[in-house]
């Protein structure tokens, strides 16, 4: 059959109808403003529940919305207490040990830990959305806040400045995450793409683990870096000081507290084993250390802790010129790692039982959270992974869990400070390093590889980062690298030529359907990105390589290239630059004696083609619902053979 009969018989095979394009209502620029910002910053539009509510309703829905707790408190039962109050004992008994062991990780005092297990609980029990998520410290931002204040300062030399800093970086911590939800801004810590959030976590991992030597091994004289070459060159450096009785102790209960991790983690029902491993831990160690006088035989203790209920710190956040962009540094680098490690445990736990958690509010909540932690001599708090894994296994209800758990450390600190004298550094290093170990995610770095190998790229560089420059110069790489990959593809947007499956009128990636075809005298192709400044020149310059190419292959095959049709269904929006770039993009074809028509264009795009006067150029010829429609329509204009 000839080339012409076969694409005038088009409409036949297929059985369509042309239909025409719809320009969207006219609207005035600032019902597109609001619009704009709606979809933008209030996506879950949190005013619709005040709709066609009476005056006092509203009062009553304003104040459970920014006070969650009046959401649940007024319907709290006995039964929800019961399950809240063994959840929170359970939580208790894993945030006292890693509170402590949290902060000698920041080079802070170990009290400085119990601190931030108490009165943070009890800010985010009142504004925090979350029913599962249990508030404490963690060790990435430990180790990031701890890491980076000393490479000015001194926490051995000069441990009260040191302090001062480390409230003052939790107070611009806190500062930064609660602007961020008020502004409703949380979109910018996506920034941070799960590859590089996987990578940085597992490198940290390592760090954390390495720099635990010091304390396993009874090392006194430690490197200040965090870099895995100085702290192993440090290491065997150092020979001379390991103490054998620090390493059978530290082996003892590392391998006592990775099998209790195990045992929840094959039997999810004993979740409690690994959740009361740590203070038994501590417990058992004490208790060795006091019958066999094993400090004066090499083993390190803490020693004695205050008593008592956390003091006022307002007076020590420290505002001097000199540090001042040190802590903002530190503040916003430690806000962003409790941020997204809060939101992402908290949403997680949320899906497994079937409710939402709003992000916004959750940053004010933990920037709340952080702002009060810092005048009460608290450190950054976040919601950590493995105490909310053991608050939601315990089967806690709602947020009482964390008033029980910090009821319990507020009894540990007036009653049983005494009873932490003679427990041994070495067993805060096993539980940390068996805390960190369920960072190292490899089945998810796995899937990244087979997935998406750009993404593996990023996940190592990321990992590499950290470990052989710094924690925070690794998580400045990963956030540099998250940029530059959305960057990539805003800039070099993909273009995919499309071919006909047969027997219909749908159009598919010519790559990916091999039965695809081509339609004779059509050059179809799909950009499927929206269209900025950034990536207009690059698209012009691509789509008119496309054209020369199959100009070429249709000159080899002695046929004859009549149209270019644009899929614009994946294009979501363009701006000025990309309206030019049609312009031009237009006229070059024109000049080739071709014709150019949009398919598909969508409501956003087809409004500021229509404003620009572009669709009027187009015409109705040049305008098409879909792409079987275009070639349907133009089939018939077909002009045959060259």
């Amino acid at each position: 059959m000839p080339e012409t009969n076969s694409t005038s018989s088009l409409s036949m095979e297929v059985g369509i109808d042309i239909h025409k394009v719809s320009l969207p209502p006219p609207k005035s620029t600032l019902q597109r403003l609001k619009a704009k910002i709606k979809e933008t910053f209030f996506p879950d539009d949190p005013l619709r529940q005040f709709k066609g509510q009476s005056c006092g309703r509203k009062w009553i829905l304003a104040l459970q919305y920014f006070f969650p707790i009046l959401q649940w408190g007024p319907n709290y039962s006995f039964k929800l207490l019961k399950s809240d109050i063994i959840s929170g004992l359970t939580i208790a008994s894993l945030a006292i040990p890693q509170g402590i062991s949290y902060a000698k990780l920041a080079n802070l005092p170990p009290i400085i830990g119990l601190y931030s297990s108490f009165a943070p609980p009890l800010v985010y029990a009142v504004f925090g959305s979350s029913r599962d998520l249990a508030v404490g410290p963690v060790s990435i931002a430990s180790l990031v806040l701890g890491s980076m204040l000393r490479e000015e300062v001194s926490p051995t030399k000069d441990p009260l400045l040191f302090l001062q800093l480390a409230f003052t970086t939790t107070f611009f911590a806190g500062v930064f995450q609660a602007s961020l939800g008020l502004l409703r801004l949380g979109f910018i810590i996506d920034f941070l793409s799960k590859a590089t959030l996987i990578g940085f976590m597992a490198g940290a991992a390592v760090i954390v683990s390495l720099q635990q030597l010091k304390s396993l091994l009874g090392i006194t004289n430690f490197a200040k870096e965090m870099a895995i070459v100085p702290v192993m060159s440090s290491v065997f450096h150092r020979r001379d000081e390991w103490s054998w009785q620090t390493i059978l102790m530290g082996f003892c209960f590392l391998v006592f507290l990775i099998g209790a991790r195990q045992i929840s983690l094959r039997r999810p029902k004993l979740f409690w084993v690994s959740a009361a491993a740590p203070l038994a831990s501590v417990v058992i160690s004490t208790v060795v250390v006091f019958a066999f006088k094993a400090e004066k035989h090499g083993i390190s203790i803490i020693g004695h802790l205050q008593a008592g209920l956390n003091p006022p710190s307002w007076d020590l956040l420290h505002l001097h010129d000199r540090y001042l962009s040190l802590v903002v540094k530190t503040g916003i680098m430690t806000g962003i790692v409790s941020l997204t490690e809060g939101i992402a445990v908290g949403r997680t736990f949320a899906s497994l039982k079937n409710y939402k958690v709003d992000g916004n509010k959750e940053m004010m909540a933990i920037g709340l959270m952080n702002m009060v932690g810092a005048c009460t001599s608290c450190y950054v708090t976040t919601g950590s992974f493995s105490r909310s894994a053991v608050n939601h296994n315990a089967g806690c209800k709602t947020g009482l869990s964390n008033i029980v758990m910090a009821v319990t450390v507020m009894v540990t600190l007036l009653f049983l400070m005494p009873l932490f004298l003679y427990t041994p550094n070495v067993v805060l290093g096993a539980i940390i390093v068996t805390a960190v170990i369920g960072l190292m995610d490899y089945q998810a770095a796995y899937l990244i590889w087979k997935v998406d190998k750009l993404d593996f790229v990023v996940c190592l560089i990321a990992f590499f980062g950290v470990i052989f420059i710094s924690v925070q110069a690794g998580l400045a790489i990963a956030i540099a690298i998250s940029i530059f990959k959305i960057l990539l593809h805003v800039t070099r947007p993909r273009t995919v030529a499309l071919g006909r499956i047969p027997g219909s009128d749908i159009y598919q990636n010519k790559d990916n359907y091999k039965e695809a075809v081509n339609v004779p005298g059509f050059l179809i192709l799909r950009v499927e990105s929206p269209i900025y400044f950034s990536s207009s020149s690059y698209l012009q310059e691509r789509i008119m390589r496309w054209v020369e190419d199959e100009e070429e292959n249709c000159k080899q095959k002695h046929e004859r290239l009549q149209f270019i049709v644009l899929d614009m269904s994946a294009v979501t929006t363009m701006d000025t630059s990309g309206i030019s770039m049609l312009t031009e993009l237009r006229k070059s074809i024109d000049k080739r004696g071709l014709q150019f028509v949009l398919a598909n264009p969508v409501g956003e795009v087809t409004e500021k083609l229509q404003r620009a006067d572009l669709l009027q150029s187009f015409g109705v010829d040049g305008l098409f619902l879909t792409v079987g429609e275009a070639v349907v329509s133009l089939s018939s204009t077909w002009k045959g053979q060259p």
